[in-house]
């Protein structure tokens, strides 16, 4: 057979290799100096930052310190460009769930990556992209490894030059065009700057509050009930200690259950219900069925009983083998151990996987919960939020409070309690109920 020269073998493309380093073993504060690429006379900034910082929380520092909104992606590389195939690659959310890009393929969440696995040593340099229109690229290189007091800030902008650009400028880094749309390119305000840290974005990061909760807390604030949200999640910030309640008696609902299927579990009908005595006595002891109408011996017809069961299920608590409801391991440990039953369910309250309208609705349905106690939660609030958020119906129309009804964590909340639950009447969140939602949305309790 003749040559065929227009023919060749193309290697497969080979994945950048991973440019991490391991994490320190103690905190630092990592004095670094970024600055806007190509920027004449020279835009800075000189911050200290602790170097256990995620780079999604990085970005929002970056974002303070040179006067940005946050209102374009971004993304950070190691290695080269932020579009470099040789780069390594730490993306925003909306480039992890999207990949538009094929050096996308092996980017990592900023979110899940921590500075100090980027930067160790003096000299080295970190890329940071922010707004792919106006492209400003900013270089971040690491001068001084300094010890951490206790309770060192974030970050804190220590020096710097020049007013940075303003957003949607057109990418203008020549002082001679800056002047045109910044009244003073020379002003620099370190203090003005650092106060942007105390924003409610820091204060509940630090506090540990769940980032999801805190990204919408962040996303929704000048939204008309942005006050009302961000005012609802600082209440998270605060401590608030669990033992005062007496969680034996709030619990008493999947205190019942745990106990029912110890040894040979809760037998159930040929259709996968409990029995109707069971059903009887579960319904006894599950608040939300006080005053629900008709026989209560089938659990078909007992909504709020099966929703409550489903709920402990879907926890983890329990499990269907052969005809019975089983006590899982977790079920086991739980049930001679309030406190581990406690610390269960708070944990189990947010959904790890499913549609991601119901995992932003019980998130802001447990923010509200959890400021709560006593007091009815604002559904036409959190409804109203989501449809900020941009979630519809087929219809067009926006969520109603039926679809907060239907979230396993209303349910779970609903059964948190000492008293009957009077579902004719509004829904008082018990003081444990709003404990137990300030503690899944806390991770460090």
């Amino acid at each position: 057979m003749g040559e065929r020269p227009y023919l060749h073998l193309v290697p497969e493309p080979v994945s950048p290799p991973d440019l991490r380093r391991m994490r320190r073993r103690n905190v630092v504060v990592y004095r670094i100096r970024a600055d806007i690429d190509d920027a004449t006379p020279p835009i800075w900034r000189s911050l200290d930052v602790r170097s256990n910082l995620t780079l999604d929380l990085l970005h929002q520092v970056l974002q303070v310190a040179f006067d940005w909104t946050d209102s374009h992606l971004h993304r950070f590389s190691l290695g080269g460009g932020a579009f470099d195939h040789d780069s390594q690659l730490f993306l925003c959310p909306y480039d992890v769930d999207n990949k538009e890009w094929d050096e996308d393929d092996d980017g990592l969440p900023a979110a899940a990556t921590r500075l100090d696995e980027t930067l160790t040593e003096p000299g080295e340099v970190l890329h940071y992209l922010y707004d792919y229109g106006d492209n400003w690229q900013l270089t971040l290189r690491l001068e001084e490894v300094l010890p951490a007091e206790s309770d060192c800030l974030a970050a804190l902008v220590v020096d710097g030059e020049r007013a940075a650009p303003p957003e949607d400028c057109g990418h203008l880094v020549d002082a001679e065009s800056l002047a045109e749309v910044v009244p003073d390119p020379a002003l620099f305000e370190p203090e003005r700057l650092n106060k942007g840290f105390g924003d409610a974005y820091f204060v509940l990061r630090e506090a540990g509050v769940d980032i999801r909760l805190v990204d919408m807390v962040h996303q929704l604030t000048y939204t008309p009930y942005g006050d009302d949200l961000t005012k609802t999640a600082l209440t998270l910030a605060g401590s608030k200690p669990l033992d005062a309640i007496d969680w034996t008696a709030h619990l008493r609902a999947h205190q019942w259950f745990l106990d029912r299927a110890e040894g040979g579990g809760i037998p159930l009908t040929s259709a996968g219900y409990p029995k109707p005595a069971d059903v009887e006595s579960a319904s006894k002891v599950v608040p939300a069925m006080h005053d629900w109408l008709g026989e209560k011996n089938r659990e078909v017809h007992c909504y709020p009983l099966l929703r409550f069961r489903e709920g402990i299920q879907s926890m983890g608590l329990l499990r269907k083998s052969k005809g019975t409801l089983l006590l899982t391991k977790a079920g086991e440990a739980a049930r001679g151990d309030t406190g581990m039953l406690v610390k269960h369910v708070a944990s189990r309250l947010i959904p790890t996987s499913g549609e991601k309208f119901d995992v932003q609705a019980t998130l802001l349905m447990l923010a509200y919960a959890a400021a709560s106690p006593g007091c009815v939660v604002p559904y036409p609030t959190i409804t109203a939020l989501l449809a900020e958020l941009g979630w519809r119906y087929p219809s067009g129309q926006a969520p109603d409070v039926s679809a907060l009804y239907q979230l396993p964590a209303h349910h779970a909340l609903l059964n948190v309690t000492d008293q009957s639950v009077a579902l004719t009447r509004p829904r008082i969140v018990s003081p444990a109920a709003a404990a137990l939602a300030r503690k899944a949305l806390r991770t460090n309790g």
